[in-house]
């Protein structure tokens, strides 16, 4: 199993994207949640709410998804993150079922 880590700019993109990779099947769930980010951008230090979508799917679906995320989102770098991850086995058989 992997989950893709995705920062927004707000809910409504987040929810923008999930419903996207939900409808291609390329995930089987999204979390979204606000968080406070602190990061560089063009030489200044930003401090901005954002919104996290934390997305299961199957590692061989990383690059269609990088590919979908970046035609929609709105940020001209998006934070896209692979993370492996191991479930449990009933959830990892529906996440199995749920995908393309």
């Amino acid at each position: 199993m992997t989950i893709i880590y995705i920062t927004c700019k707000d809910e409504k993109e987040a929810v923008k994207i999930s419903k996207h990779l939900l409808e291609k099947r390329l995930i089987a769930c999204s979390n979204m949640f606000p968080i406070r980010s602190m990061y560089w951008w063009e030489g200044k230090m930003q401090d901005d709410k954002e919104v996290v979508i934390i997305a299961k799917t199957l590692g061989k679906n990383y690059d269609k998804i990088k590919g979908e995320v970046s035609k929609i989102h709105s940020y001209d770098v998006p934070c896209i993150l692979k993370i492996d991850a191991e479930a449990n086995e009933s959830y990892d058989k529906w996440v199995n079922g749920e995908v393309e």
